[in-house]
């Protein structure tokens, strides 16, 4: 097996890892799931030992294969930056970005911005891929993430750029026929549309005095899978819904709803730019950080304030 029949090969096992399956890789790679079970299988006579175990129903790594797919995953990546190198994207700014962002946050904030930088900068394009879950830089070969929430730790370089107020709301037509509310707790009682999202799963609140975070798990009358989708169906009189203020911006400045409970909202969640730390970064990012930052906490700032303040 020659260098880049090794590269191949390594490609292949990383596809077969991260889709669960011989099967699945070879539909994603679009080859024949014989030729990638065959590569797979030169790569272990080469390296002299298993580096997958496979059943009917999933694959698993060996404990080599564990350490084999780290080592694969850096010399792949290392490999990327040389290519990237030789074709000038770390001495000028040319070549693809690929940013990742919630969807919600990333049409009404991030595109706008894209959109700017592109004009700015005609020999870079942009694949902008709008997911409200997490999508791996590594694995999707990004180069930027746009990060609502706490940031675990890790060797990820994070840049804040904004905080965003998960609210409560409702419409006024809804809450006339409701009693007065005056504690989280209430909200178990009434119908509900939940945003199925990691950010907002479960509806979390701050009760004071010691400020100890309730944890609410609602029955949903309608569970949707997009913050417009929740606001509308609020507006529409369907029940309580919990979004970030962005995702409400516009309906209650045009008073469609009401915030409820603000003296029992949770922090301010924070809104990060995030990209993998390397030694060498691309000109087309750099610029695009540095194009991006400031415009996006420009977009941002009338958010993460006290309801009070943000309408003064």
């Amino acid at each position: 097996m020659n260098e880049l029949d090794r590269l191949e090969a390594m490609q292949m096992l990383l596809s077969a890892v991260d889709n669960g399956s011989l099967s699945a890789a070879s539909r994603q790679l679009k080859i024949p799931a014989s030729t990638l079970a065959r590569k797979v299988a030169d790569l272990e006579e080469l390296v002299g030992t298993h580096l997958l175990i496979r059943t009917t129903r999933k694959l698993t790594l060996t404990d080599a294969g564990i350490a084999y797919v780290e080592s694969a995953r850096r010399i792949l990546q290392m490999v990327r930056d040389q290519e990237r190198s030789a074709t000038g994207e770390f001495t000028a700014p040319r070549g693809e970005l690929v940013i990742t962002a919630p969807v919600q946050l990333g049409r009404i904030h991030v595109l706008p911005v894209v959109n700017r930088f592109l004009a700015d900068y005609p020999e870079i394009t942009v694949r902008l891929l709008l997911s409200d879950r997490n999508i791996d830089l590594i694995d999707a070969h990004a180069d930027l993430a746009v990060r609502i929430g706490e940031l675990p730790d890790s060797s990820m370089i994070a840049t804040r750029v904004g905080a965003l107020r998960p609210v409560v709301c409702a419409s006024p037509d809804f809450l006339s026929g409701l009693g007065p509310l005056t504690h989280p707790e209430q909200l178990a009682q009434y119908p509900s549309v939940v945003f199925n999202s990691p950010y907002l799963s479960p509806w979390r609140f701050r009760v004071p005095p010691k400020a100890s975070v309730l944890t609410l798990n609602v029955a949903p009358r309608l569970e949707v899978t997009t913050p417009d989708a929740a606001v509308s169906a609020a507006v529409d009189g369907v029940g309580i819904t919990y979004v970030f203020e962005h995702d409400a911006d516009e309906a209650i400045a045009n008073n469609q709803i009401k915030v409820l409970l603000p003296e029992f909202e949770i922090a301010p969640v924070p809104v990060h730019l995030v990209h993998v730390s390397r030694n060498l970064m691309a000109v087309k990012l750099r610029h695009f950080l540095d194009f991006a930052t400031p415009r996006l906490r420009q977009s941002l700032s009338r958010f993460g304030k006290p309801q009070a303040s943000r309408h003064s």
